[in-house]
């Protein structure tokens, strides 16, 4: 595919990102959870054969469609429904619980490249059979889904000793001592471990307690072999686990730039940071103190970008910690602000804290305060800069003035 199409579709992503985050003209509000999300039926129809059905059988109220998505959690569907609207999928944003919950709904949801993504599916199982604590020693793994549960259990290369999952199946099934209603839940789940390949003291301690679920056949066969190893038995022998280095699969990365006012080589030029989520586009949002402590207080780690009017000039900074309304300012040895290279500008300056005791300041009646040399101190487009030899260490331009603004955005990051 040549430059110039890759871009347009990445232009095109960008856009449909957009859409999915300024609601614009929404007509379906699909209910997943306790949550409600702001859709567009054009988009739902033409990505999804799941979506495509229940928009052809749904009715309206006062012209919005309604659908409540069962068996699939909020996160999990925050990843897919940007995959529906943007073809893009961003692991970053999702718990590691959510990656394990993509590959039930995103069979559910029927994706008209669904070929493209079952690739995405291996990629999530992959990750998970190699690294199996972020899912079984997560604190939601009691509500993972069964089919995703049978999906891990039966990877010959599960990097996990077989009691221990045998453990965390018991724990996944179990709601009280009735033997009877742990065999039904976990009826799927029992023919998967592989009883012959655990230690014959975690036989005795950890499976013993529960063998009735097992039933008498299995059981049997179990001591048999503890007691005559060579001996043969009816019972199915699943083999060991295969033991594997463990590292993550490489995966092509389809970037897809979300700022209107930095460009791809911008972005690269700020390489301590991986730009992950816009929060704020002043355009959209306001450029309000009110706006952007409503929509960006709490947020760990993030990347303020201006756009200065008439200069062409691009001014940030970095926050490491979260923006709030305390009143005071935080220490962090991390913060940097800069001054992006472009077509008048020819080099790119990154500026990086001296006094580390007031690099970020926090207060109701300002915007951003980065150490005191860049911030918004009213609700109209102004921003201040002023250059101190012992707040930062280089400076970004050659006087201090207070700037008029085009536009200004905030992006979550996460480090390399």
């Amino acid at each position: 595919m040549s430059q110039i199409n890759t871009k347009l579709l990445e232009r095109f992503s960008n856009d449909f990102a957009q859409l999915l985050e300024t609601k614009y003209d929404y007509n379906v509000v699909v209910k997943v959870g306790n949550q409600n999300f702001n859709l567009h039926s054009l988009v739902l129809y033409q990505r999804s054969s799941f979506f495509r059905k229940e928009l052809s059988t749904a009715t309206k109220k006062n012209n919005i469609i309604e659908i409540t998505l069962i068996d699939t959690s909020v996160e999990a569907f925050k990843v897919l429904i940007k995959y529906i609207y943007t073809g893009t999928i961003a692991f970053e944003e999702a718990e590691p619980s959510s990656i394990f919950d993509l590959l039930v709904p995103s069979s559910k949801l029927g994706f008209q490249d669904n070929n493209n993504f079952k690739t995405l599916q291996t990629f999530c199982t992959d990750i998970l059979a190699k690294h199996p604590n972020l899912v079984f020693d997560s604190d939601d793994f009691s509500s993972v889904q069964e089919n995703a549960l049978i999906t891990l259990l039966k990877r010959d290369d599960l990097q996990i000793e077989e009691s221990k999952i045998w453990d965390k199946i018991i724990q996944w099934g179990k709601n009280d001592e009735n033997f009877l209603a742990l065999k039904t839940t976990l009826d799927k789940c029992i023919p998967l471990i592989r009883y012959f390949q655990i230690p014959a003291r975690d036989i005795g301690i950890k499976v013993k307690p529960y063998h009735k679920i097992l039933g008498s056949n299995l059981w049997d066969d179990i001591i048999t072999k503890i007691m005559v190893p060579d001996v043969s038995v009816s019972s199915a022998i699943l083999p060991a686990r295969k033991k594997i280095p463990v590292q993550l699969p490489v995966r092509e990365a389809h970037f897809v730039n979300p700022s209107s006012v930095i460009n791809d080589e911008h972005f690269a030029e700020i390489s301590s940071v991986i730009v992950a989520h816009r929060y704020m586009i002043g355009s959209r949002d306001g450029f309000t103190r009110e706006a952007f402590h409503r929509l960006c207080d709490n947020v760990p780690g993030t990347v303020v970008v201006t756009k200065v009017n008439n200069t062409n000039e691009i001014l940030g900074g970095y926050n490491p910690l979260v923006w709030n309304k305390q009143g005071k300012y935080f220490a962090t040895t991390d913060s940097f602000i800069f001054s992006l290279k472009t077509q008048n500008l020819p080099d790119s300056i990154l500026s990086r804290i001296i006094n580390t005791r007031s690099a970020i300041g926090c207060y109701s009646d300002f915007g951003p305060i980065l150490g005191g040399a860049f911030y918004v101190h009213n609700d109209k487009k102004i921003w201040l800069y002023q250059h101190s030899d012992s707040i930062y260490e280089k400076r970004l331009r050659s006087d201090n003035y207070s700037l008029l603004i085009d536009e200004f955005e905030v992006f979550q990051v996460l480090k390399n």
